[in-house]
């Protein structure tokens, strides 16, 4: 058991040595969240959510971002969508602060939000509308169908929401979020009240879909196997109040990538032992270096 651990704490060792020499040889991180700390007044006086938190993405990455409830996930990633703001610190996309919601960062929640009265389509093209008011209403409408044939509901268009499933409702806002060609994509939690056999179709779907655009993807989960599937970096929350960054995690597995041929590494149990080691035994602050 002694050298099992050994072995990943040197394999997730050399993963962050690999992450930082990226950093340090980047003229300029696609996205950078720098010395953020997130405060809120309360009646007992302030209370600190995000205290000097700093992560470097770069452009095409996808980054899982995993921690216990209330460690501020979601205030962050609210951060980059421009729907909350640091009380220090920036957030910094191509070198601009970001200082409010923009098209060029779209979100996905686990809700759908979707509107319930409007159609599969409709849904979709209210969103290309606002986007690009001037574009003919013919390419308009052609980006919404063709986004709905790339996540399978070609065949769906015409549904309204309480007519489809959980995962046909997720495929249309992860179809809505793609038809404007974001340049960050936001996911909090998108799979997360879904059953085991469809989240693990829409994993695979949202790969290909990420594999022919290349946006980069931020996405919140709890679920360490499929950070491990779909990421790049796993980055480790510790917990809240007061939450940083623990570590970063990068995933070494090649892509395009093939589920079961990554559970069959060993590699994977090594890096899942070692996240979920963090995650349940060191997690509080004063164990984290």
């Amino acid at each position: 058991m002694q050298n099992r651990n050994l072995t990943t704490t040197n394999i997730a060792t050399n993963t962050l040595g690999k992450a930082s020499a990226t950093a340090t040889t980047s003229r300029r991180p696609f996205l950078e969240i720098k010395d953020v700390t997130k405060v809120y007044p309360t009646k007992k006086g302030p209370f600190t959510v995000l205290d000097g938190v700093n992560l470097n993405v770069e452009q095409g990455e996808f980054i899982c971002v995993i921690g216990h409830s209330g460690c501020g996930k979601s205030t962050l990633l609210n951060m980059v969508s421009g729907f909350n703001f640091p009380t220090s610190g920036q957030v910094l996309l191509e070198g601009e602060p970001i200082t409010k919601p923009g098209p060029d960062r779209m979100v996905v929640f686990q809700n759908y939000a979707l509107l319930p009265w409007r159609t599969a389509f409709e849904n979709i093209y209210l969103a290309v509308n606002a986007v690009y008011p001037n574009k003919p209403q013919a390419e308009k409408r052609a980006i919404v169908r063709d986004h709905l044939a790339m996540v399978g509901l070609a065949d769906a268009m015409e549904k309204k929401p309480m007519q489809m499933s959980g995962g046909m409702r997720q495929r249309v806002s992860i179809a809505r979020a793609l038809a404007i060609r974001p340049k960050v994509l936001i996911l909090d939690e998108p799979f997360g009240a879904l059953d085991a056999i469809t989240k693990e179709e829409l994993q695979e779907e949202l790969l290909k879909i990420w594999g022919d655009n290349r946006c980069t993807v931020l996405m919140i989960t709890h679920d360490i196997d499929e950070a491990l599937f779909l990421a790049d970096k796993l980055v480790m929350m510790t917990n809240g109040p007061h939450a940083k960054i623990g570590e970063v995690m990068e995933i070494p597995f090649s892509r395009p990538r093939d589920r079961a041929r990554i559970m069959e590494d060993p590699q994977y149990y090594q890096l899942r032992n070692y996240a979920l080691d963090f995650l349940f035994n060191r997690f509080a602050h004063d164990d984290v270096g």
